[in-house]
Parts: structure tokens; sequence; C-alpha cells
């Protein structure tokens, strides 16, 4: 597994903390040069050296994802280096849960571009650094399919990634590169002693996820080996969307 990961760069969004620091972490482990963009430059950059102590391969470039000009310059950062991408993973999101009154425009605007904007412009920048072909993947959300109040811009966002997705992969098939989405459900990036057993027993899965959940379906998806595999959305949940709920 690590052989065939060597001299493969990854480009993870969103990675210096919860499920992207754990992809960027598992690349790295595997042998990728993972590329690390965040805004959070002091924990991106604790992450990157982190990465390098241990002889790994790691570059973290701050960006802010919902802005045209840092894509491209994380992009310009790359053509400069002669650099080229095997895997592009759009992590990145933020989220904002409140009643609809009290949620302005830019707010709005704020998830959207964050969230949705970013898969599209990392998708059509990035792919032109997948001279061999590559994969894509789209961190999304089963809130794409089920909701709680006060959660529209964040499940428009989510579910606008899922659609997104499967036009890229049509759109990028000609180039050889594969597009897919991951709806992960309840991820416990903090504390997970601190879970209770009702947190666990709601769930097919008698347990809560992790990010490296996440990593391991990414790492499926990023598989060369599993070139049939795209346009499709993978749910990560523990068996929640799929289970039926009474109050008795």
């Amino acid at each position: 597994m690590v052989k065939k990961w060597n001299n493969k760069s990854v480009l993870v969004t969103g990675a210096a903390n919860g499920i992207g620091k754990a992809l960027a972490e598992g690349y790295s482990n595997i042998g990728a040069h993972v590329y690390l963009i965040d805004t959070d430059e002091k924990v991106g950059k604790k992450l990157e050296a982190s990465i390098l102590d241990k002889g790994q391969e790691a570059t973290f470039i701050k960006g802010d994802v919902s802005k045209e000009q840092d894509v491209l310059h994380v992009m310009d950062y790359l053509k400069q280096r002669g650099e080229s991408l095997h895997v592009i993973i759009n992590n990145a999101g933020v989220s904002k849960f409140a009643p609809i009154d009290e949620v302005s425009f830019s707010d709005w605007e704020k998830i959207i571009h964050t969230n949705l904007s970013s898969v599209f412009l990392f998708s059509k920048y990035g792919s032109r650094f997948m001279n061999e072909g590559g994969s894509i993947v789209n961190i999304a959300s089963t809130r794409a399919t089920m909701s709680e109040p006060h959660s529209e811009a964040y499940a428009a966002s989510k579910g606008g990634i899922v659609a997104l997705t499967h036009a890229l992969a049509a759109s990028l098939a000609e180039k050889k590169i594969r597009v897919n989405a991951i709806s992960p459900g309840w991820i416990m990036t903090g504390d997970y002693d601190s879970l209770r057993k009702v947190d666990h027993d709601q769930h097919l899965s008698k347990r809560v996820g992790k990010p490296e959940d996440i990593f391991r379906a990414c790492l499926y998806l990023t598989d060369p080996e599993n070139d049939f595999v795209t346009g499709e959305n993978i749910v990560v949940d523990g068996g929640m969307t799929r289970k039926m709920i009474y109050h008795h």
C-alpha cells in the first residue's frame, strides 16, 4: 500500500483540524506528499511540522477556499514548482445552525462559498494539474438528504456538493478523473471518550464515527485500482440514515 502512494500528491482543503487533519495524516503515513490548505496558519504549520518530523512529506499553503483569488494562489504555487496532483479532497466546510430569521445573507454566502463554491473552484483549477488522471473526493454530509430545523444554508451546500459531484464526474471523465462524494454522519472530532452510551447505541454500528472512518472511505475511492467507481456518494454514518425510528 505504501509503495502505491510514493511520489503521489494529495491536496486536502480544511486540513488543519478534524476530518481534514485525519485525511492529511492518513495519506502522509502511506507515503503521499500532502498539500495542506487552510486559513489557520498556526495550526496548519504545526501539522506540517509534525508530518515532516516523521520523515514524511507535507506542504502547508494558507488560503481561504471561499475566495477564487486564494484558490488561484494555491494553483500558482503548484505551477511554479512544476507539481502535478493525483488526488484532491474537498473537505473544507463551515456551518451556522440558527433560525432562518437570524441567518444573514452574508452568513448564507460564507457557508455556500466555503462549502460548495470551493468544490467547484478546486475541481476546475486543480483538475488542470491532473495530467495522468486522478481522483477528486468531495466531503458532503447526510444532511444533504435529511435535516433538523435551522440548517438551511448547510443543507443546501451539502446537497449541492452531491449534485455537483456527479456533474463533475461526467465532465471530467474524458480526462480520466474520477469524482465521488462521501457523506459522513456523526463523526466525533473532539474527545471521543466524552460520548455517552446512548450516543453510540443509537447507531446501527453501535458506535459514533471517527475521522479515520472517513479516511478509509477516501482511500477506497482514491485507489487507482477502483477506477470503476465514479459519480457516487458513499454514506458513512453507522447506518443512521437507514434506521427507522419510532417513539414508544
